[in-house]
């Protein structure tokens, strides 16, 4: 197993309840095949630029460990949620 840094922007506009949903998913896909050691929730922040015309996102930040498909499959769940702005998935095994 890898370890790895997770940060996702959600889109400001959500309820809560669409937010934790979202989050609770992506423990999900992280959980079949690994395990979570932190997660963080920065909260509502200002963009460093504007997009897709918001100029603020809500911040969650996951440390984890799982194997190699996971990042790829988190990838995929990213692309096809719409209400993520941003994600960046880094290993953190040098």
């Amino acid at each position: 197993m890898s370890k790895y840094e997770m940060l996702f922007i959600l889109d400001p506009e959500l309820e809560e309840e669409a937010r934790n949903s979202i989050i609770e998913r992506v423990k999900g896909v992280i959980q079949q095949d690994g395990e979570i050691e932190a997660v963080d929730e920065w909260g509502t922040r200002k963009l460093a630029y504007e997009i897709n015309k918001k100029n603020e996102g809500y911040y969650v930040k996951m440390n984890f460990k799982a194997g190699n498909e996971v990042p790829r499959e988190l990838t995929r769940v990213f692309r096809i949620t719409e209400s993520v702005i941003r994600h960046l998935i880094v290993s953190e095994d040098e």
